[in-house]
């Protein structure tokens, strides 16, 4: 069964994995969604506890798998372009560990893109052969990685 992306919005599981639309955007969905991560941002770490950013963080990982695998199956592709709660998650997860200042967290939206879209080893591994809900996940979770290595050593 596949629906249209736009019919899929109602749902909320679809609404999510689809960044409340931003995934439709006709250019560049992926980094449409990525700034989605801002926001994402700003809500994990409200309540100032320092230990549950990063529970909240993997919870709302461990939830991906589930809403990027359900969103896949009904599109009939596994990691359809709409589809960027990996991002939004992704990004949040970037500026955790990004200085607090809106020139590093440009930069380090940047440099997710960036390896988000080339996909160098071992992303691109993960990118073909893991095509299930935790691929989905886990190739942004790498980027993610690089990127906060890169955003440190620049730091310094």
């Amino acid at each position: 069964m596949t629906l249209s992306c736009r019919a899929m919005l109602g749902n909320p599981v679809y609404g999510l994995t689809l960044g409340f639309g931003a995934g439709l955007s006709p250019r560049a969905p992926g980094t449409v969604g990525t700034l989605l991560g801002f926001p994402l941002y700003y809500l994990v770490m409200m309540p100032g506890i320092p230990w549950l950013v990063p529970v909240l963080l993997g919870i709302l990982f461990v939830f991906g798998i589930w809403l990027c695998d359900t969103t896949a199956r009904v599109l009939g592709e596994a990691d359809h372009p709409a589809i960027v709660w990996d991002e939004i998650v992704a990004m949040a997860m970037v500026l955790t560990l990004t200085p607090d200042s809106l020139a590093w967290q440009v930069a380090a939206f940047a440099v997710f893109r960036f390896f988000d879209i080339v996909k160098p080893w071992p992303i691109r591994v993960v990118d073909s052969r893991m095509k299930h809900g935790f691929g989905v996940m886990l190739d942004d979770a790498i980027a993610a990685a690089f990127t906060v290595v890169v955003i440190q050593v620049m730091a310094r």
